[in-house]
């Protein structure tokens, strides 16, 4: 037989977390045929010597609903190895989406993911009404996989209109959704998204609909997938209900479901809370319950200045004014009364739903704007507060001000400590990812998870072997979001591959591009030691390079596979 692709003398990494073997592997029409010792030709071969061959990663919490209709490659999950990337996360997708309602849709995606809207306008075609629709829509040209979830507040929005996020649905309205639902999963959706994360404003300053419905409604969503025997349930916001009342275990409990959910972590708003959550993890998975959270591998580090931030909007005298005009904002940031009001909020108690944990020394001043103020440059707010004898809140406004609120400020609250986040990735009881590609885009690019792992958390930090740490990159993943076809290097298994070297894999320093529609600019985060991405048997990239191939499509749910 002449194979399509042929990768010799690799390390083969296949997925399982069993010890990796020399040997190569073949591919015919899309799937891996053959593993060893291999003596037939192929229209392409690729010398893997000193390289390791695993499975494509599978980047299982992104946003690149409207991305993916411009870039069809999904970047830059796709220059760390990503060959699937999810989608329609925490409640949040395109579709499905009456006319008259594109543009509040579009709104929500917008300031929850902070995508800019003037890119959402200029990018998104919009020739779609249905969810079926849209992932016809999607799939015409594709460089990467993408797997799709239905999302509560487009199908709140769609069954209620303006009223979405102002009342309990009537049964009709309910109805409606329940058959939205199930035109997604027939269709091939991988499951639905939710969310009860109670900071997650559109772009008017309203809750998004899905935040505001009831807990019956969500049983009466999940039941859906009962019903249909197939699909998973995402959560964004999860972690405070399930470790309040165990909200998520009692739904997947009543539809017998999987559900994943954000997040478990270390951060600077709860400390210590991360070994709370991974002890309530350990003890749901002992009584047979599936109710998994997500980890991430990389710290998070906002930049940001205070034309675009998000840092404050849990607050309620913050949010409009982080949302109104420029001008607005310096008004208010100016005026004594509004300062006392934004002081007051900040210095409140810490409560779950905080999004600032008032650690004025890890707000670092990154990029001041005038040259008087270039001194200030790496200084944290705290120490510069104390020198102007100020409070913290009026050092960091007052220099915002002065400086026309271009001042850029970093924050680092998330996954800081190294001991915390080592032993939660160790986990078996979390799936790794989240890295919400496509979202934040003008904050930093977090879309490294396969890298920093590989990189930083097994070669240097030695925290799991390779093979573990492959597995929890693809099978984990896979098996967690019913995407059977895929995660594991073995004949009959999609192609889907990965060629990386891992003495030198890594990612590299984000820059700033100028790549979006509407000449939009984002965060850029790149990757060494990815020698060759292959997805459905074709070379996608080569040692990060676009090959011009478009080999991806949209995946399909167990049952819409089978049928």
């Amino acid at each position: 037989m002449t194979y399509d692709l042929l990768i010799r003398n690799g390390r083969i990494v296949d997925g399982s977390g069993m010890p990796a073997f020399r040997g190569d592997l073949a591919v015919k029409d899309g799937m891996i045929v053959e593993i060893g010792k291999i003596n037939s030709d192929a229209a392409r071969t690729v010398d893997a010597d000193g390289l390791a061959v695993s499975p494509g990663f599978i980047d299982n919490h992104c946003h690149y609903d409207a991305q993916v209709l411009w870039d069809p490659l999904c970047t830059f999950s796709c220059h760390h190895g990503a060959t699937t990337v999810i989608i329609g996360n925490c409640s949040l997708a395109l579709a499905p989406v009456k006319e008259q309602e594109r543009a509040e849709l579009a709104g929500m995606l917008s300031y929850v993911e902070a995508i800019p809207m003037d890119v959402l306008q200029a990018g998104v075609p919009w020739n779609w009404e249905t969810f079926p629709d849209y992932m016809r829509a999607i799939g015409q040209r594709l460089g990467v996989n993408v797997g799709t979830l239905v999302g509560h507040s487009a199908v709140r929005l769609y069954a209620m209109g303006k009223d979405a996020s102002q009342r309990d649905a009537t049964d009709d309205e309910l109805a409606t959704m329940r058959r939205l639902v199930r035109e997604a999963l027939d269709a091939g959706a991988l499951g639905l998204s939710i969310t009860r994360n109670m900071n997650h404003f559109d772009i008017a300053g309203k809750r998004i609909p899905a935040a505001c419905a009831p807990e019956s409604e969500l049983f009466a969503l999940v039941d859906v997938l009962r019903e249909a025997g197939t699909g998973v349930i995402q959560c964004g916001g999860g972690t405070n209900p399930e470790l309040k009342d165990g909200l998520l275990s009692r739904l997947s409990q009543a539809c017998g479901r999987p559900v994943m959910y954000n997040t478990l972590l270390e951060q600077a708003r709860q400390p210590g809370r991360w070994k709370t959550h991974l002890s309530h993890v350990e003890e749901t998975v002992r009584q047979g319950i599936r109710a998994i959270p997500l980890c991430n591998p990389g710290s998070v580090v906002n930049k940001f200045t205070m034309r675009n931030c998000q840092v404050f909007r849990s607050m309620p005298t913050w949010l409009p004014i982080l949302q109104g005009p420029d001008d607005d904002k310096l008004r208010a940031y100016r005026d004594p009364a509004t300062r006392a009001k934004l002081r007051a909020e900040v210095e409140a108690p810490l409560t779950p739903d905080s999004t600032f944990s008032k650690r004025w020394d890890l707000m670092i001043v990154d990029e001041p704007k005038l040259a008087k103020n270039r001194g200030l440059r790496g200084q944290h707010i705290a120490e510069i507060a104390k020198a102007q004898g100020k409070e913290p809140v009026d050092a960091f406004l007052d220099l915002a001000v002065e400086e026309g609120l271009d001042t850029v400020f970093s924050l680092g609250e998330i996954n800081m400590d190294t001991e915390a986040v080592a032993q939660i990735l160790s986990s078996p009881y979390a799936v790794v990812g989240l890295s919400d590609g496509g979202a934040h885009v003008q904050f930093h690019s977090n879309v490294s998870n396969p890298t920093r792992l590989l990189g930083y958390w097994v070669r240097e930090k030695k925290i799991m072997s390779l093979e573990l740490a492959v597995r929890r990159l693809t099978f984990d993943s896979a098996t967690a979001f019913g995407i059977y076809d895929r995660g594991l290097l073995q004949p009959g298994m999609a192609a889907d591959l990965v060629v990386f070297d891992p003495d030198t894999v890594r990612p590299v320093a984000e820059d700033v591009v100028h790549d979006f529609p509407s000449d939009g600019w984002r965060m850029r985060e790149l990757a060494e030691g990815i020698h060759y991405t292959v997805v459905n048997g074709e070379v996608l990239m080569e040692k990060g390079t676009h090959t011009g191939n478009y080999p991806g499509r949209v995946l399909h749910n167990a049952r819409r596979q089978g049928l």
